[in-house]
This record gives C-alpha cells, structure tokens and sequence, in this order.
C-alpha cells in the first residue's frame, strides 16, 4: 500500500437544503469510520482555524485512491483534493521506534 497526504476542501453548493448537509455529513462520519477500519485512513486532521482537512491516507496507488477510496466518500460531490503521494523518511522517528 502506498501512502498519500490529502488536503480536502469541502465546499456546500449555495442553496443546499440543511437537511441534505447534514445527512451527508452524517453519512461521510460513517465512511470514515470504515475507511479507517480497512486501513485506508490512518489520520485525519483540520488545521485550527480553518475549514479544511488534511489525512494520511493509503491506497493500492494514486487510480485507487481516487475511485475507490475517496471517490466513495459521501460529500465527494463538494470536495476538492489536493494529493501528494509520500514515503518514509531515512530519519523517520517511527523507523527508530519500530527498531527498537
């Protein structure tokens, strides 16, 4: 599994019934939990301040991340992504940890 940065930017169409945004959002928790569960998300977060987020993500490659990860995703419709693939770091604290 390859690894991925994702910046999301969700944006509700002007005129969106509050009741299909909640729904969507309620739903999109639902997904992430068995995103997660499957291993496709390893974290997620929203920097302070802003209404965006950024997660580590995995993915079988960059074409699976996109159909059958993200495109998934409830508020897809709504969602801009900014994805950056990435690997581990020879100086990786993680590594050292998982040495010792």
């Amino acid at each position: 599994m390859q690894e991925f940065l994702v910046e999301i930017i969700t944006t509700v169409p002007d005129g969106t019934d509050p009741a299909e945004v909640d729904q969507r959002r309620a739903a999109e928790a639902v997904r992430a939990k068995e995103l997660a569960a499957a291993g496709n998300l390893v974290r997620l977060w929203r920097p302070v301040g802003e209404l965006r987020s950024i997660g580590l993500w995995r993915a079988a490659d960059e074409a699976d991340l996109h159909t059958n990860v993200l495109g998934t995703l409830p508020l897809r419709a709504w969602m801009s992504f900014a994805v950056t693939a990435v690997q581990s770091h020879p100086n990786d604290p993680a590594k050292a940890d998982a040495a010792v």
